[in-house]
């Protein structure tokens, strides 16, 4: 009797059990959220040929936009221009997407920065902009942190309390005033030290990542309900910041605790609109359409299910809207928020 070897979690193998033929194949997407790097130890890389493999896996993918994830630092040099080294990297790969013709072009990059740094941060800006060969539009600096990260898949490594801190907040306001935007990425009990940030610097656009990371693993399993009900309110509050755009995506991330990344079989879209499209329709009614973006967040959530299956629920879930405001979820909002 031969023995079959299931395969690993987030392989293409894997994937291959799932995959789904693309519904609508014609719109045109805007990826805003992804991620590239190299290999390093026990992590596959993710390069132009693999988000081209998932970009060109049926629907109708035209640009994509880059999201910082410590890929690729310079390893010499001042501390704050180490950075420089990823937005180098990405810029030479998304050159390649464009004289490449072979699938969707990065047109965007999304680099970061220490937003404390004061002076320093304007010289890492400028280095960015230099680097980026026109593509650069605004930073990430994440303030992801939670008392329990070793339950955590990706723990964050937001510092404490550092929404509130002056010099953070004087950063994320430079931001705006030199016309880049800031990408956060934070868990859903951080949402209200969110909101008092989009509050306190109101003349820069804020793009909330990934719905506020609602977690459901360590602590936080078995109180999806409850966590639910918070985040309701809580989005509600941060939506009236007309200064904040929502990604909407990146809940297939194991630290969600839907718990596809640990079957032998990856997740259909229609169990991804069981499970989340109520976090997306309350979403979209809170900031409106013209404030919302789908995202991929791959990557990161190949660990749950396909790229095109991702794209075919959020069609299933974008059904119920009408035709200019499926262009503003799938497309417009992400042209207009990172200028493509």
């Amino acid at each position: 009797m031969t023995m079959t070897t299931p395969p690993k979690i987030g392989s293409n193998a894997w994937l291959d059990q799932a995959r789904e033929a693309p519904i609508d194949p014609d719109r045109p997407i805007i990826d805003p959220h992804h991620h590239l790097w190299h290999s390093v130890g026990g992590r596959a890389g993710y390069l132009l040929a693999d988000l081209w493999a998932d970009t060109g896996s049926g629907h109708d993918i035209r640009k994509t936009v880059f999201i910082e994830c410590r890929a690729s630092y310079r390893e010499d040099g001042p501390q704050h221009l180490k950075p420089i080294g990823e937005t180098e990297f990405v810029a030479r790969i998304a050159r390649a997407s464009r004289e490449g013709g072979g699938g969707a072009v990065i047109a965007g990059i999304v680099g970061h920065a220490d937003l404390r740094g004061g002076a320093l941060l304007v010289e890492a800006l400028q280095a960015h902009q230099d680097a980026g060969d026109g593509l650069f539009r605004g930073i990430r600096h994440s303030g992801a942190r939670d008392p329990h990260p070793e339950a955590l898949f990706i723990p964050g490594r937001g510092a404490e309390g550092l929404y509130a801190d002056a010099d953070f907040r004087a950063g994320v306001a430079l931001l705006g005033e030199r016309g880049y935007s800031y990408d956060t990425w934070h868990y859903h009990h951080q949402n209200p030290a969110f909101a008092d940030l989009a509050r306190a610097v109101p003349g820069t656009t804020m793009v909330l990542d990934h719905f506020g990371t609602p977690l459901g693993v360590g602590p936080y399993a078995g109180q999806r309900e409850a966590i639910f009900d918070a985040w309701l309110r809580d989005i509600e509050v941060i939506a009236r910041c007309p200064n904040v755009v929502a990604k909407l995506g990146g809940l297939a991330m194991p630290d969600n605790g839907f718990g596809w990344n640990l079957r032998d079989r990856p997740a259909s879209s229609d169990e991804l609109v069981d499970a989340q499209a109520r976090y997306y329709h309350h979403a979209i009614a809170c900031f409106g359409p013209s404030r919302c973006m789908f995202e991929s967040n791959f990557p990161v959530d190949r660990w749950s299910l396909p790229y095109g299956v991702y794209w075919n629920a959020m069609k299933k879930i974008a059904a119920r809207y009408t035709e200019a405001e499926q262009q503003a979820l799938f497309h417009d909002t992400a042209a207009r928020v990172y200028r493509l």
